[in-house]
């Protein structure tokens, strides 16, 4: 009994000694998590509870020189739908009508939507997409629609809300308006106005701290939690719509009508350097056009003829020539070494002037000036057209700009047809914008100006920033040599090779350029090209047209193929501002666009002084619009605005009433 006794005693002393030692374990736990271990699990906590969240900021809205808008932001909506949410009763009573109305606003017929909804609620599907970047109007809708309209935990409906980038001008400029986007790693890929004004548009973003309630939900945490962000600027440009739409039509019917591989134009205002229009145009497989390149800030390529204006200024401010020097073109054949030089007259032009030879954009007579006055020193001739800043990039905010090209002498690439074939713009590469630079600034006397993009930035209706005019070489030639040469273009307009677009109401100047190109390759490819200015005599803007392997047979000068359009661009402007008394309307295919651009004229996310064009939007686009202007809004009818009671352009006051016609 004694022996039972005790081993009983001792199954209780190992048991309470177990029990003691585990609590004094459980107990030492206890203290090293609560001392030692502490922060680290209340920060694990507050991480699980508590989320830093970033808030996006608006970005800025890019805009013509004029108001139109170019670039806005626009909220777009995506919608899903939930079908556990919706109870058997509201589903049933619902379903017919919803497939009715998902029908009437998106287009497919009744029964797809019915199906697609009936199947969903059998599978438990909880995310059934229904349509994405719907406009507010279709949004507004959709959320109305029977089932939906009992929101998300009674009708299951999934609003998801983003931005959208958009482009009032679709595809016109689209390269130039360009893009700026952000990749995973924080990488920026800038393109085009959007890309090199960025860091005004792009705002800053701010931070929220929530927290995490139930059911996954989060809600803000105190006002003090809160880094707002701040919206974007806004960039006004110097692009002038309506001069941007006859440059993009003008180009495309001439790369059309010579089935051209691509082109590009550039119009600037020749005081200033404000880039007015600029239209950049690819050939796709399928024989369509659309901006898929820079072509104009970023294709470096042989000038041709345009170059002569180059090579002419260089030897009358080395005074090796005058205008009235004489060369012999003999039979438009001259040798040079291995190679030769042809003029596109079959049996050339005799002997003729150094004007002359301008006029009629003679190969033979350019080479001879060049090289016979250089040939003993050709550093002499590049010197002299690197004093004019041509082998200098322009520093342009946009991304992408070519790099010019010269050769020197000494280098490997110098033999010695180089300085004749540099004469008429072979073996040397310039982009468009860079020739149109040259040009611009004998239009403006000698002063070569950065060409501009921008304005001036604004925040609301004040202004952040001005941009001015940006002087680059102050004068590339003395007074003397710039009358020569404005007299040279102004005689090849009237009767020299670009004779075929002179005009009694109107007067230009400007050189031709033909140029063979990838002959290497093959032959019977060319650019053909026009740079020049207008009016002749107190230039306002200059303008280069660039057509790229135009197909041969249907023709490839530059007379034929680009002047034509620097004629048109020309006209336009003449016709719609006074510079002249009276003129010709413009012919050709020079579509204007009336109220397109002006749809989006005002953001909904930004104060305006101003009352917007809403003429064509959709109503209830106009309408959320006009109402968070500060308006009140009356409409009559449905569809799209015919006509709004206040025009726009006055002045925005508050609370005002504003009827629309709708069509």
């Amino acid at each position: 009994m004694a022996t039972t006794e005790k081993h009983i005693l001792n199954r209780l002393y190992f048991v309470a000694g177990c029990m003691f030692l585990l609590a004094i374990i459980i107990a030492y736990k206890l203290i090293a998590i609560q001392v030692f271990q502490g922060a680290k699990y209340r920060e694990l906590a507050t991480t699980s509870t508590e989320k830093m969240v970033t808030i996006p900021a608006t970005r800025g809205n890019l805009y013509a020189e004029d108001g139109s808008l170019l670039a806005t932001s626009q909220i777009k909506y995506d919608i899903r739908w939930d079908a556990v949410a919706p109870s058997k009763e509201n589903f049933n009573e619902n379903i017919v009508g919803l497939s009715k109305g998902l029908s009437k606003v998106l287009g497919k017929p009744q029964s797809y939507y019915e199906n697609r909804l009936r199947k969903a609620r059998n599978t438990k599907n909880r995310y059934l997409f229904i349509a994405r970047k719907l406009g507010y109007a279709e949004y507004v809708k959709i959320k109305s629609l029977p089932l939906f309209n009992k929101g998300q935990f009674r009708g299951g409906i999934i609003i998801e809300e983003h931005t959208e980038r958009e482009h009032p001008l679709e595809k016109m400029a689209e390269r130039t308006v360009g893009y700026e986007r952000q990749d995973d790693s924080g990488y920026y890929t800038r393109v085009g106005l959007e890309g090199a004004y960025g860091y005004y548009l792009r705002g800053k973003e701010g931070r929220r701290l929530k927290q995490k309630i139930a059911k996954g939900e989060w809600k803000p945490l105190g006002v003090g939690n809160v880094i707002e962000p701040r919206d974007g600027y806004d960039v006004i440009s110097t692009i002038d719509v309506n001069i941007q739409d006859v440059a993009h039509n003008a180009l495309l019917a001439s790369l059309q009508k010579y089935q051209a591989d691509h082109g590009c134009v550039v119009v600037m205002e020749t005081k200033t350097g404000e880039i007015k229009a600029i239209s950049n145009l690819g050939r796709t497989p399928e024989g369509k056009y659309y901006e898929r390149l820079n072509y104009a800030v970023g294709e470096a390529h042989e000038p041709g003829s345009t170059f002569k204006l180059m090579s002419m200024v260089a030897a009358l401010e080395d005074k090796v020539i005058d205008s009235s020097t004489v060369f012999d073109t003999e039979n438009g054949r001259v040798k040079f070494y291995d190679r030769t030089a042809i003029d596109s007259k079959r049996g050339g032009y005799g002997k003729i002037t150094a004007a002359k030879a301008f006029e009629l954009s003679s190969n033979t007579a350019f080479a001879k000036m060049i090289n016979d006055n250089y040939a003993s020193e050709p550093e002499k001739f590049v010197k002299r057209l690197f004093n004019m800043g041509l082998n200098d990039q322009l520093g342009l905010e946009i991304k992408g700009e070519g790099k010019p090209n010269f050769p020197y002498p000494g280098d490997k690439n110098w033999y010695g047809t180089t300085l004749p074939w540099m004469a008429f713009g072979y073996g040397i590469e310039l982009t468009p914008l860079q020739t149109l630079t040259f040009y611009n600034a004998i239009a403006n006397d000698g002063e070569m100006v950065k060409p501009r993009f921008i304005k001036e930035v604004k925040e609301w209706d004040q202004t952040i920033e001005t941009f001015d005019k940006e002087v680059i070489n102050s004068r590339i030639a003395s007074q003397a040599t710039i009358n020569v040469v404005k007299e040279m273009m102004k005689k090849t307009v009237e009767r020299g090779t670009a004779r075929n677009i002179y005009s009694e109401e109107f007067s230009m100047a400007g050189k031709t350029g033909t140029c063979q190109t990838e002959y290497w390759i093959e032959a019977g490819r060319y650019i053909s090209s026009f740079a020049g200015y207008f009016p002749a005599d107190e230039p306002k803007y200059s303008c280069i047209v660039v057509v790229n392997k135009p197909k041969k047979s249907l023709g490839f000068y530059g007379n034929i193929v680009a002047a034509p359009v620097f004629k048109e661009i020309a006209q336009k402007i003449y016709t719609d501002t006074p510079v002249i008394d009276e003129v010709k309307l413009p012919t050709g295919n020079s579509k204007v666009i009336e109220g397109d651009y002006q749809k989006y004229y005002a953001n909904v996310n930004k104060a305006h002084s101003k009352i917007p064009n809403v003429k064509g939007m959709p109503g209830m686009d106009a309408i959320a619009l006009l109402e968070n202007l500060g308006l009140k809004v009356n409409f009559r009818g449905s569809g799209k605005v015919k006509s709004q009671s206040i025009k726009a352009g006055d002045k925005l006051e508050k609370n005002k009433t504003i009827t629309l016609q709708l069509s």
